[in-house]
C-alpha cells in the first residue's frame, strides 16, 4: 500500500525570519546527526509517506483508466491502514482526494524533490517501454496509446512538466507545517533534492537500521 505521512488542514503559520547564530547552527546539526533515518512511533512501528506517483496511479485507476470515486478510494485507504497494524508505506500524496487522511497517520514524511531534468527523461523512457509492452502498464487494463502519451493533456509526461513547480510549492508548504526531522522544534518530514546522492545515503542508513 502507498506510504503517507500525516496530512491535515494547514494551520495558520506565522511568517518569521529566525535569528540563526553559529551556536544554534551547531545545535541543529548535532540534533540531525542523532536522529535515526526513520522516526517510527513509541512501539517501533513505521508509517511512511513518500511523495512519488507510480503506485498511487495504480491504486487510483481501474480498468480502462476509470477513476475510483473519492469516497470509495478513501475507504480503500482506511481499510488498508486497519489491516496494517505493524506499519505501512504509502507512495504518493493526492491530498486533493485524500485530504489529511494519510499524512495525519504517518510517522515519517519523505519528500522526494529531484530536478525536473533528472526525472523527466526517466518518465519518458518508462512511457515508451509501456507503449512497447516491455514493462507492465500503470494498472491492469489501463492501456496507453502513442497519442495519449505524447499529445494529450492527460499524459503523465505533460503532468510532470506542468505540475512540477506547483507540486514543489505544495510540498514546501507541508514542510513548513510539519517541520523537518532534526529541526530544533522537531518535525517528521525529510526533503531529498539534488541528483540522488543524499537519497542514496539515507537509503543506506535505513538498511543499516533495519539489519541492525
Amino acid at each position: 500500500m502507498p506510504a503517507s505521512a500525516r496530512s491535515s488542514v494547514a494551520p495558520e503559520v506565522e511568517e518569521t525570519t529566525p535569528l540563526v547564530t553559529h551556536s544554534s547552527t551547531r545545535e541543529i546539526q548535532s540534533i540531525r546527526n542523532e536522529v535515526p533515518p526513520l522516526l517510527g512511533d513509541s512501539q517501533g512501528r513505521y508509517r511512511v509517506q513518500i511523495s512519488t506517483l507510480g503506485a498511487e496511479l495504480a491504486t487510483l485507476l481501474g480498468p480502462n483508466w476509470e477513476k475510483t470515486p473519492t469516497a470509495e478510494f478513501q475507504d480503500k485507504v482506511r481499510k488498508a491502514f486497519d489491516q496494517s497494524d505493524k506499519g505501512w508505506v504509502v507512495d504518493g500524496n493526492y491530498t486533493r482526494r485524500l485530504g489529511s487522511l494519510v499524512s495525519d497517520e504517518a510517522t515519517d514524511i519523505i519528500w522526494l524533490d529531484p530536478p525536473l531534468l533528472l526525472y523527466l527523461p526517466r518518465v519518458i523512457r518508462r512511457s515508451i517501454l509501456r507503449l512497447l509492452r516491455i514493462i507492465p502498464t500503470c494498472a491492469q487494463g489501463c492501456k496507453e496509446s502513442f497519442v495519449e502519451t505524447f499529445f494529450s493533456r492527460d499524459s503523465i509526461i505533460w503532468w510532470c512538466i506542468s505540475q512540477h513547480w506547483q507540486a514543489r510549492k505544495t510540498l514546501g508548504e507541508a514542510y513548513r507545517i510539519y517541520g523537518g526531522v532534526g529541526d530544533v522544534n522537531g518535525g517528521k518530514m525529510r526533503r531529498f533534492g539534488g541528483w540522488g546522492g543524499e537519497l542514496e545515503r539515507w537509503k543506506r542508513e535505513v538498511r543499516a537500521m533495519v539489519t541492525g
